[in-house]
């Protein structure tokens, strides 16, 4: 993942940033007892993440899924797959497995939220064959989408019938560093029940905005295939530990490199600290 890859990591600061005032109201609001964690890459082919499969590995889905829970599934966000693909991927993964997708380039960056009911619908068909395994869906918009579009956004939301759980992560700088904007759009996220995504990239500390508008916390992390990016994961579990406390009840960690194939080195440090932190009983994968 390129996103925000810099040249010289060393030289940013990758301090999280304290937590916005209203994302220790958001956690206290949420009832109950229980913390589901879902950490996971972002592919699961061997030509990206090297190293990770034995040789002579035919099936990686099936295999990753035995090391890992889930998947930001990016594959859909390019085109449509046929339904027996689809099923497949069910078939091969391990009962408890999730899916992540990204909604399709169609939706989000070419009709940009705009007359996309036929294609959501469709969308919502294909991703269905995931049953159970199916873990939610998130929206990612073009940089260039920006809140003068903000009536795209709520026109989207409050047609979503789908009984399947919503997040949304954007990339212009204004809807979170615009002070009027981002009071509007965390207000409509919480009212919806819409999770906000955090992105930590080096290049684009601006999107660490830190609000939760859900008891879920999903971030899209992304290493810069540098020896900082494991303080940055332990600074990570520090922070999740804290939410935890405060009610977070699910995690969505997905873990990104410039670089993939240390992808799975990465998750594995991360959900063996995760682990020990915050009292789940996730695998840590094997790696070679």
């Amino acid at each position: 993942m390129k996103f925000g890859s810099v040249d010289n990591p060393e030289e940013i600061d990758f301090t999280l940033p304290r937590d916005h005032k209203d994302t220790k109201a958001v956690l206290q609001k949420s009832k109950g007892k229980g913390f589901e964690a879902y950490v996971g890459c972002s592919k699961w082919n061997k030509k990206d993440i090297k190293g990770f499969y034995p040789r002579g590995t035919k099936d990686e889905l099936g295999y990753y899924s035995q090391h890992f829970n889930s998947i930001e599934l990016n594959a859909l966000a390019y085109g449509r797959k046929p339904p027996e693909v689809v099923q497949n991927w069910y078939d091969t993964t391990t009962p408890d497995f999730r899916f992540f997708p990204k909604f399709s380039q169609a939706i989000t960056h070419y009709r940009r939220l705009n007359n996309v009911d036929e294609y959501v619908e469709n969308f919502v068909i294909s991703v269905s064959n995931l049953k159970e395994k199916l873990g939610g869906l998130f929206l990612q918009l073009n940089a260039n989408f920006s809140p003068k579009d903000m009536d795209r956004v709520i026109r989207f939301v409050e047609n979503w019938a789908h009984d399947i759980p919503l997040a949304a992560e954007f990339r212009h700088t204004d809807w979170y560093n615009d002070p009027s904007v981002a009071g509007e759009l965390f207000e409509f996220f919480e009212k919806f029940g819409v999770t906000n995504v955090i992105v930590d990239t080096a290049g684009r500390r601006d999107l660490m905005h830190m609000r939760l508008t859900t008891p879920t916390a999903f971030v899209r992390y992304v290493g810069a295939n540098h020896k900082s990016d494991y303080e940055r994961l332990d600074d990570w579990i520090t922070r999740i530990a804290k939410w935890k406390k405060l009610g977070l009840k699910e995690l969505c960690f997905f873990i990104h490199q410039n670089i993939e194939k240390e992808s799975p080195l990465l998750s594995a440090y991360f959900i063996e600290k995760l682990n020990k932190k915050t009292g789940t009983d996730l695998n840590v994968p094997k790696t070679l």
